[in-house]
């Protein structure tokens, strides 16, 4: 079993995700890439003691980025936005 601490890396804060959280009462959070959505569920739930209506996930690719003639790529990523009950809210959105 994995700890909800592993599955959960961050909550996101941006102008479209404070919007979510005002109209849908969703919050965003960037999570583990092998972390399926029964996983967050559980580790939101357990983690800010809330009920979780829906989970909803997002892999990003890393970008190709070049610095002269080399090329990297930035890391693959994986986002969740995570839609609470009627009624729940998460007051302190650290992690």
């Amino acid at each position: 079993m994995k700890y909800p601490r592993q599955i959960i890396i961050s909550p996101m804060m941006t102008e479209k995700t404070t919007s979510l959280q005002d109209q849908n009462n969703c919050y965003t959070f960037k999570v583990s890439l092998n972390a399926n959505k029964i996983e967050i569920q559980k580790a939101i739930e357990r983690i800010f003691d809330v009920t979780v209506e829906s989970v909803n996930t997002i892999k990003q690719r890393g970008k190709v980025k070049r610095m002269g003639r080399y090329s990297g790529k930035r890391a693959d990523w994986k986002k969740a936005i995570v839609k609470l009950k009627a009624g729940n809210s998460i007051s302190d959105f650290e992690v």
